[in-house]
C-alpha cells in the first residue's frame, strides 16, 4: 500500500517538475545567445537572484531523484534475483516415444568389395599394339 502512495506522490512531482522547467523564462532572448553571439553575457545567462519558479525547481528535481531512488528499494522483492529460478529442480522429462527401425541387410562376406547395382559395369579394354604392328579394326 505505501508502495502505491509513494508511486502517486512521485507522478505528482514529475508532473509539477515538467511545469515549473516549463514555465521559466528563457534567458537568451534569441537564437544569436545559444550560438555565443551575446557578450554581455556571462557563458550561463545572466545571474539574476533566485525566483520562485527557480527555487521550485531545484526542489522539485532533489525530490524526483530521492523519489525515484526510494521507489527503486521499495519495488525490490526481499532478495530475489533475475536468475533465481535458473538452478531449480529440472522439470520432469516425458519419455519419448520409440521410433521404427529399418530392417538391415548385411553386407556380402565374399571379400571383394560391395558393388552398387547402380554403378555402370566397366568398358572392355583391347591391348595396345605391340611396337611395329598396326592396330586393327
Amino acid at each position: 500500500m505505501l508502495y502505491y502512495v509513494m508511486l502517486t506522490v512521485y507522478v505528482i512531482v514529475c508532473s509539477l517538475l515538467l511545469v515549473v522547467v516549463l514555465l521559466q523564462q528563457g534567458k537568451g532572448g534569441d537564437m544569436a545567445a545559444a550560438f555565443g553571439g551575446s557578450s554581455s553575457q556571462t557563458a550561463f545567462g545572466a545571474r539574476s537572484g533566485a525566483t520562485v519558479l527557480t527555487r521550485a525547481t531545484t526542489v522539485l528535481g532533489t525530490v524526483f531523484v530521492l523519489g525515484a531512488f526510494v521507489l527503486s528499494l521499495m519495488g525490490r522483492s526481499a532478495g530475489g534475483s533475475v536468475v533465481s529460478g535458473v538452478g531449480g529442480p529440472a522439470p520432469a522429462q516425458q519419455a519419448a516415444p520409440a521410433l521404427p527401425t529399418l530392417p538391415v541387410t548385411p553386407a556380402p562376406e565374399t571379400g571383394a568389395p560391395a558393388t552398387d547395382d547402380a554403378a555402370p559395369a566397366p568398358a572392355e579394354t583391347t591391348p595396345a599394339p605391340a611396337e611395329g604392328q598396326t592396330p586393327q579394326q
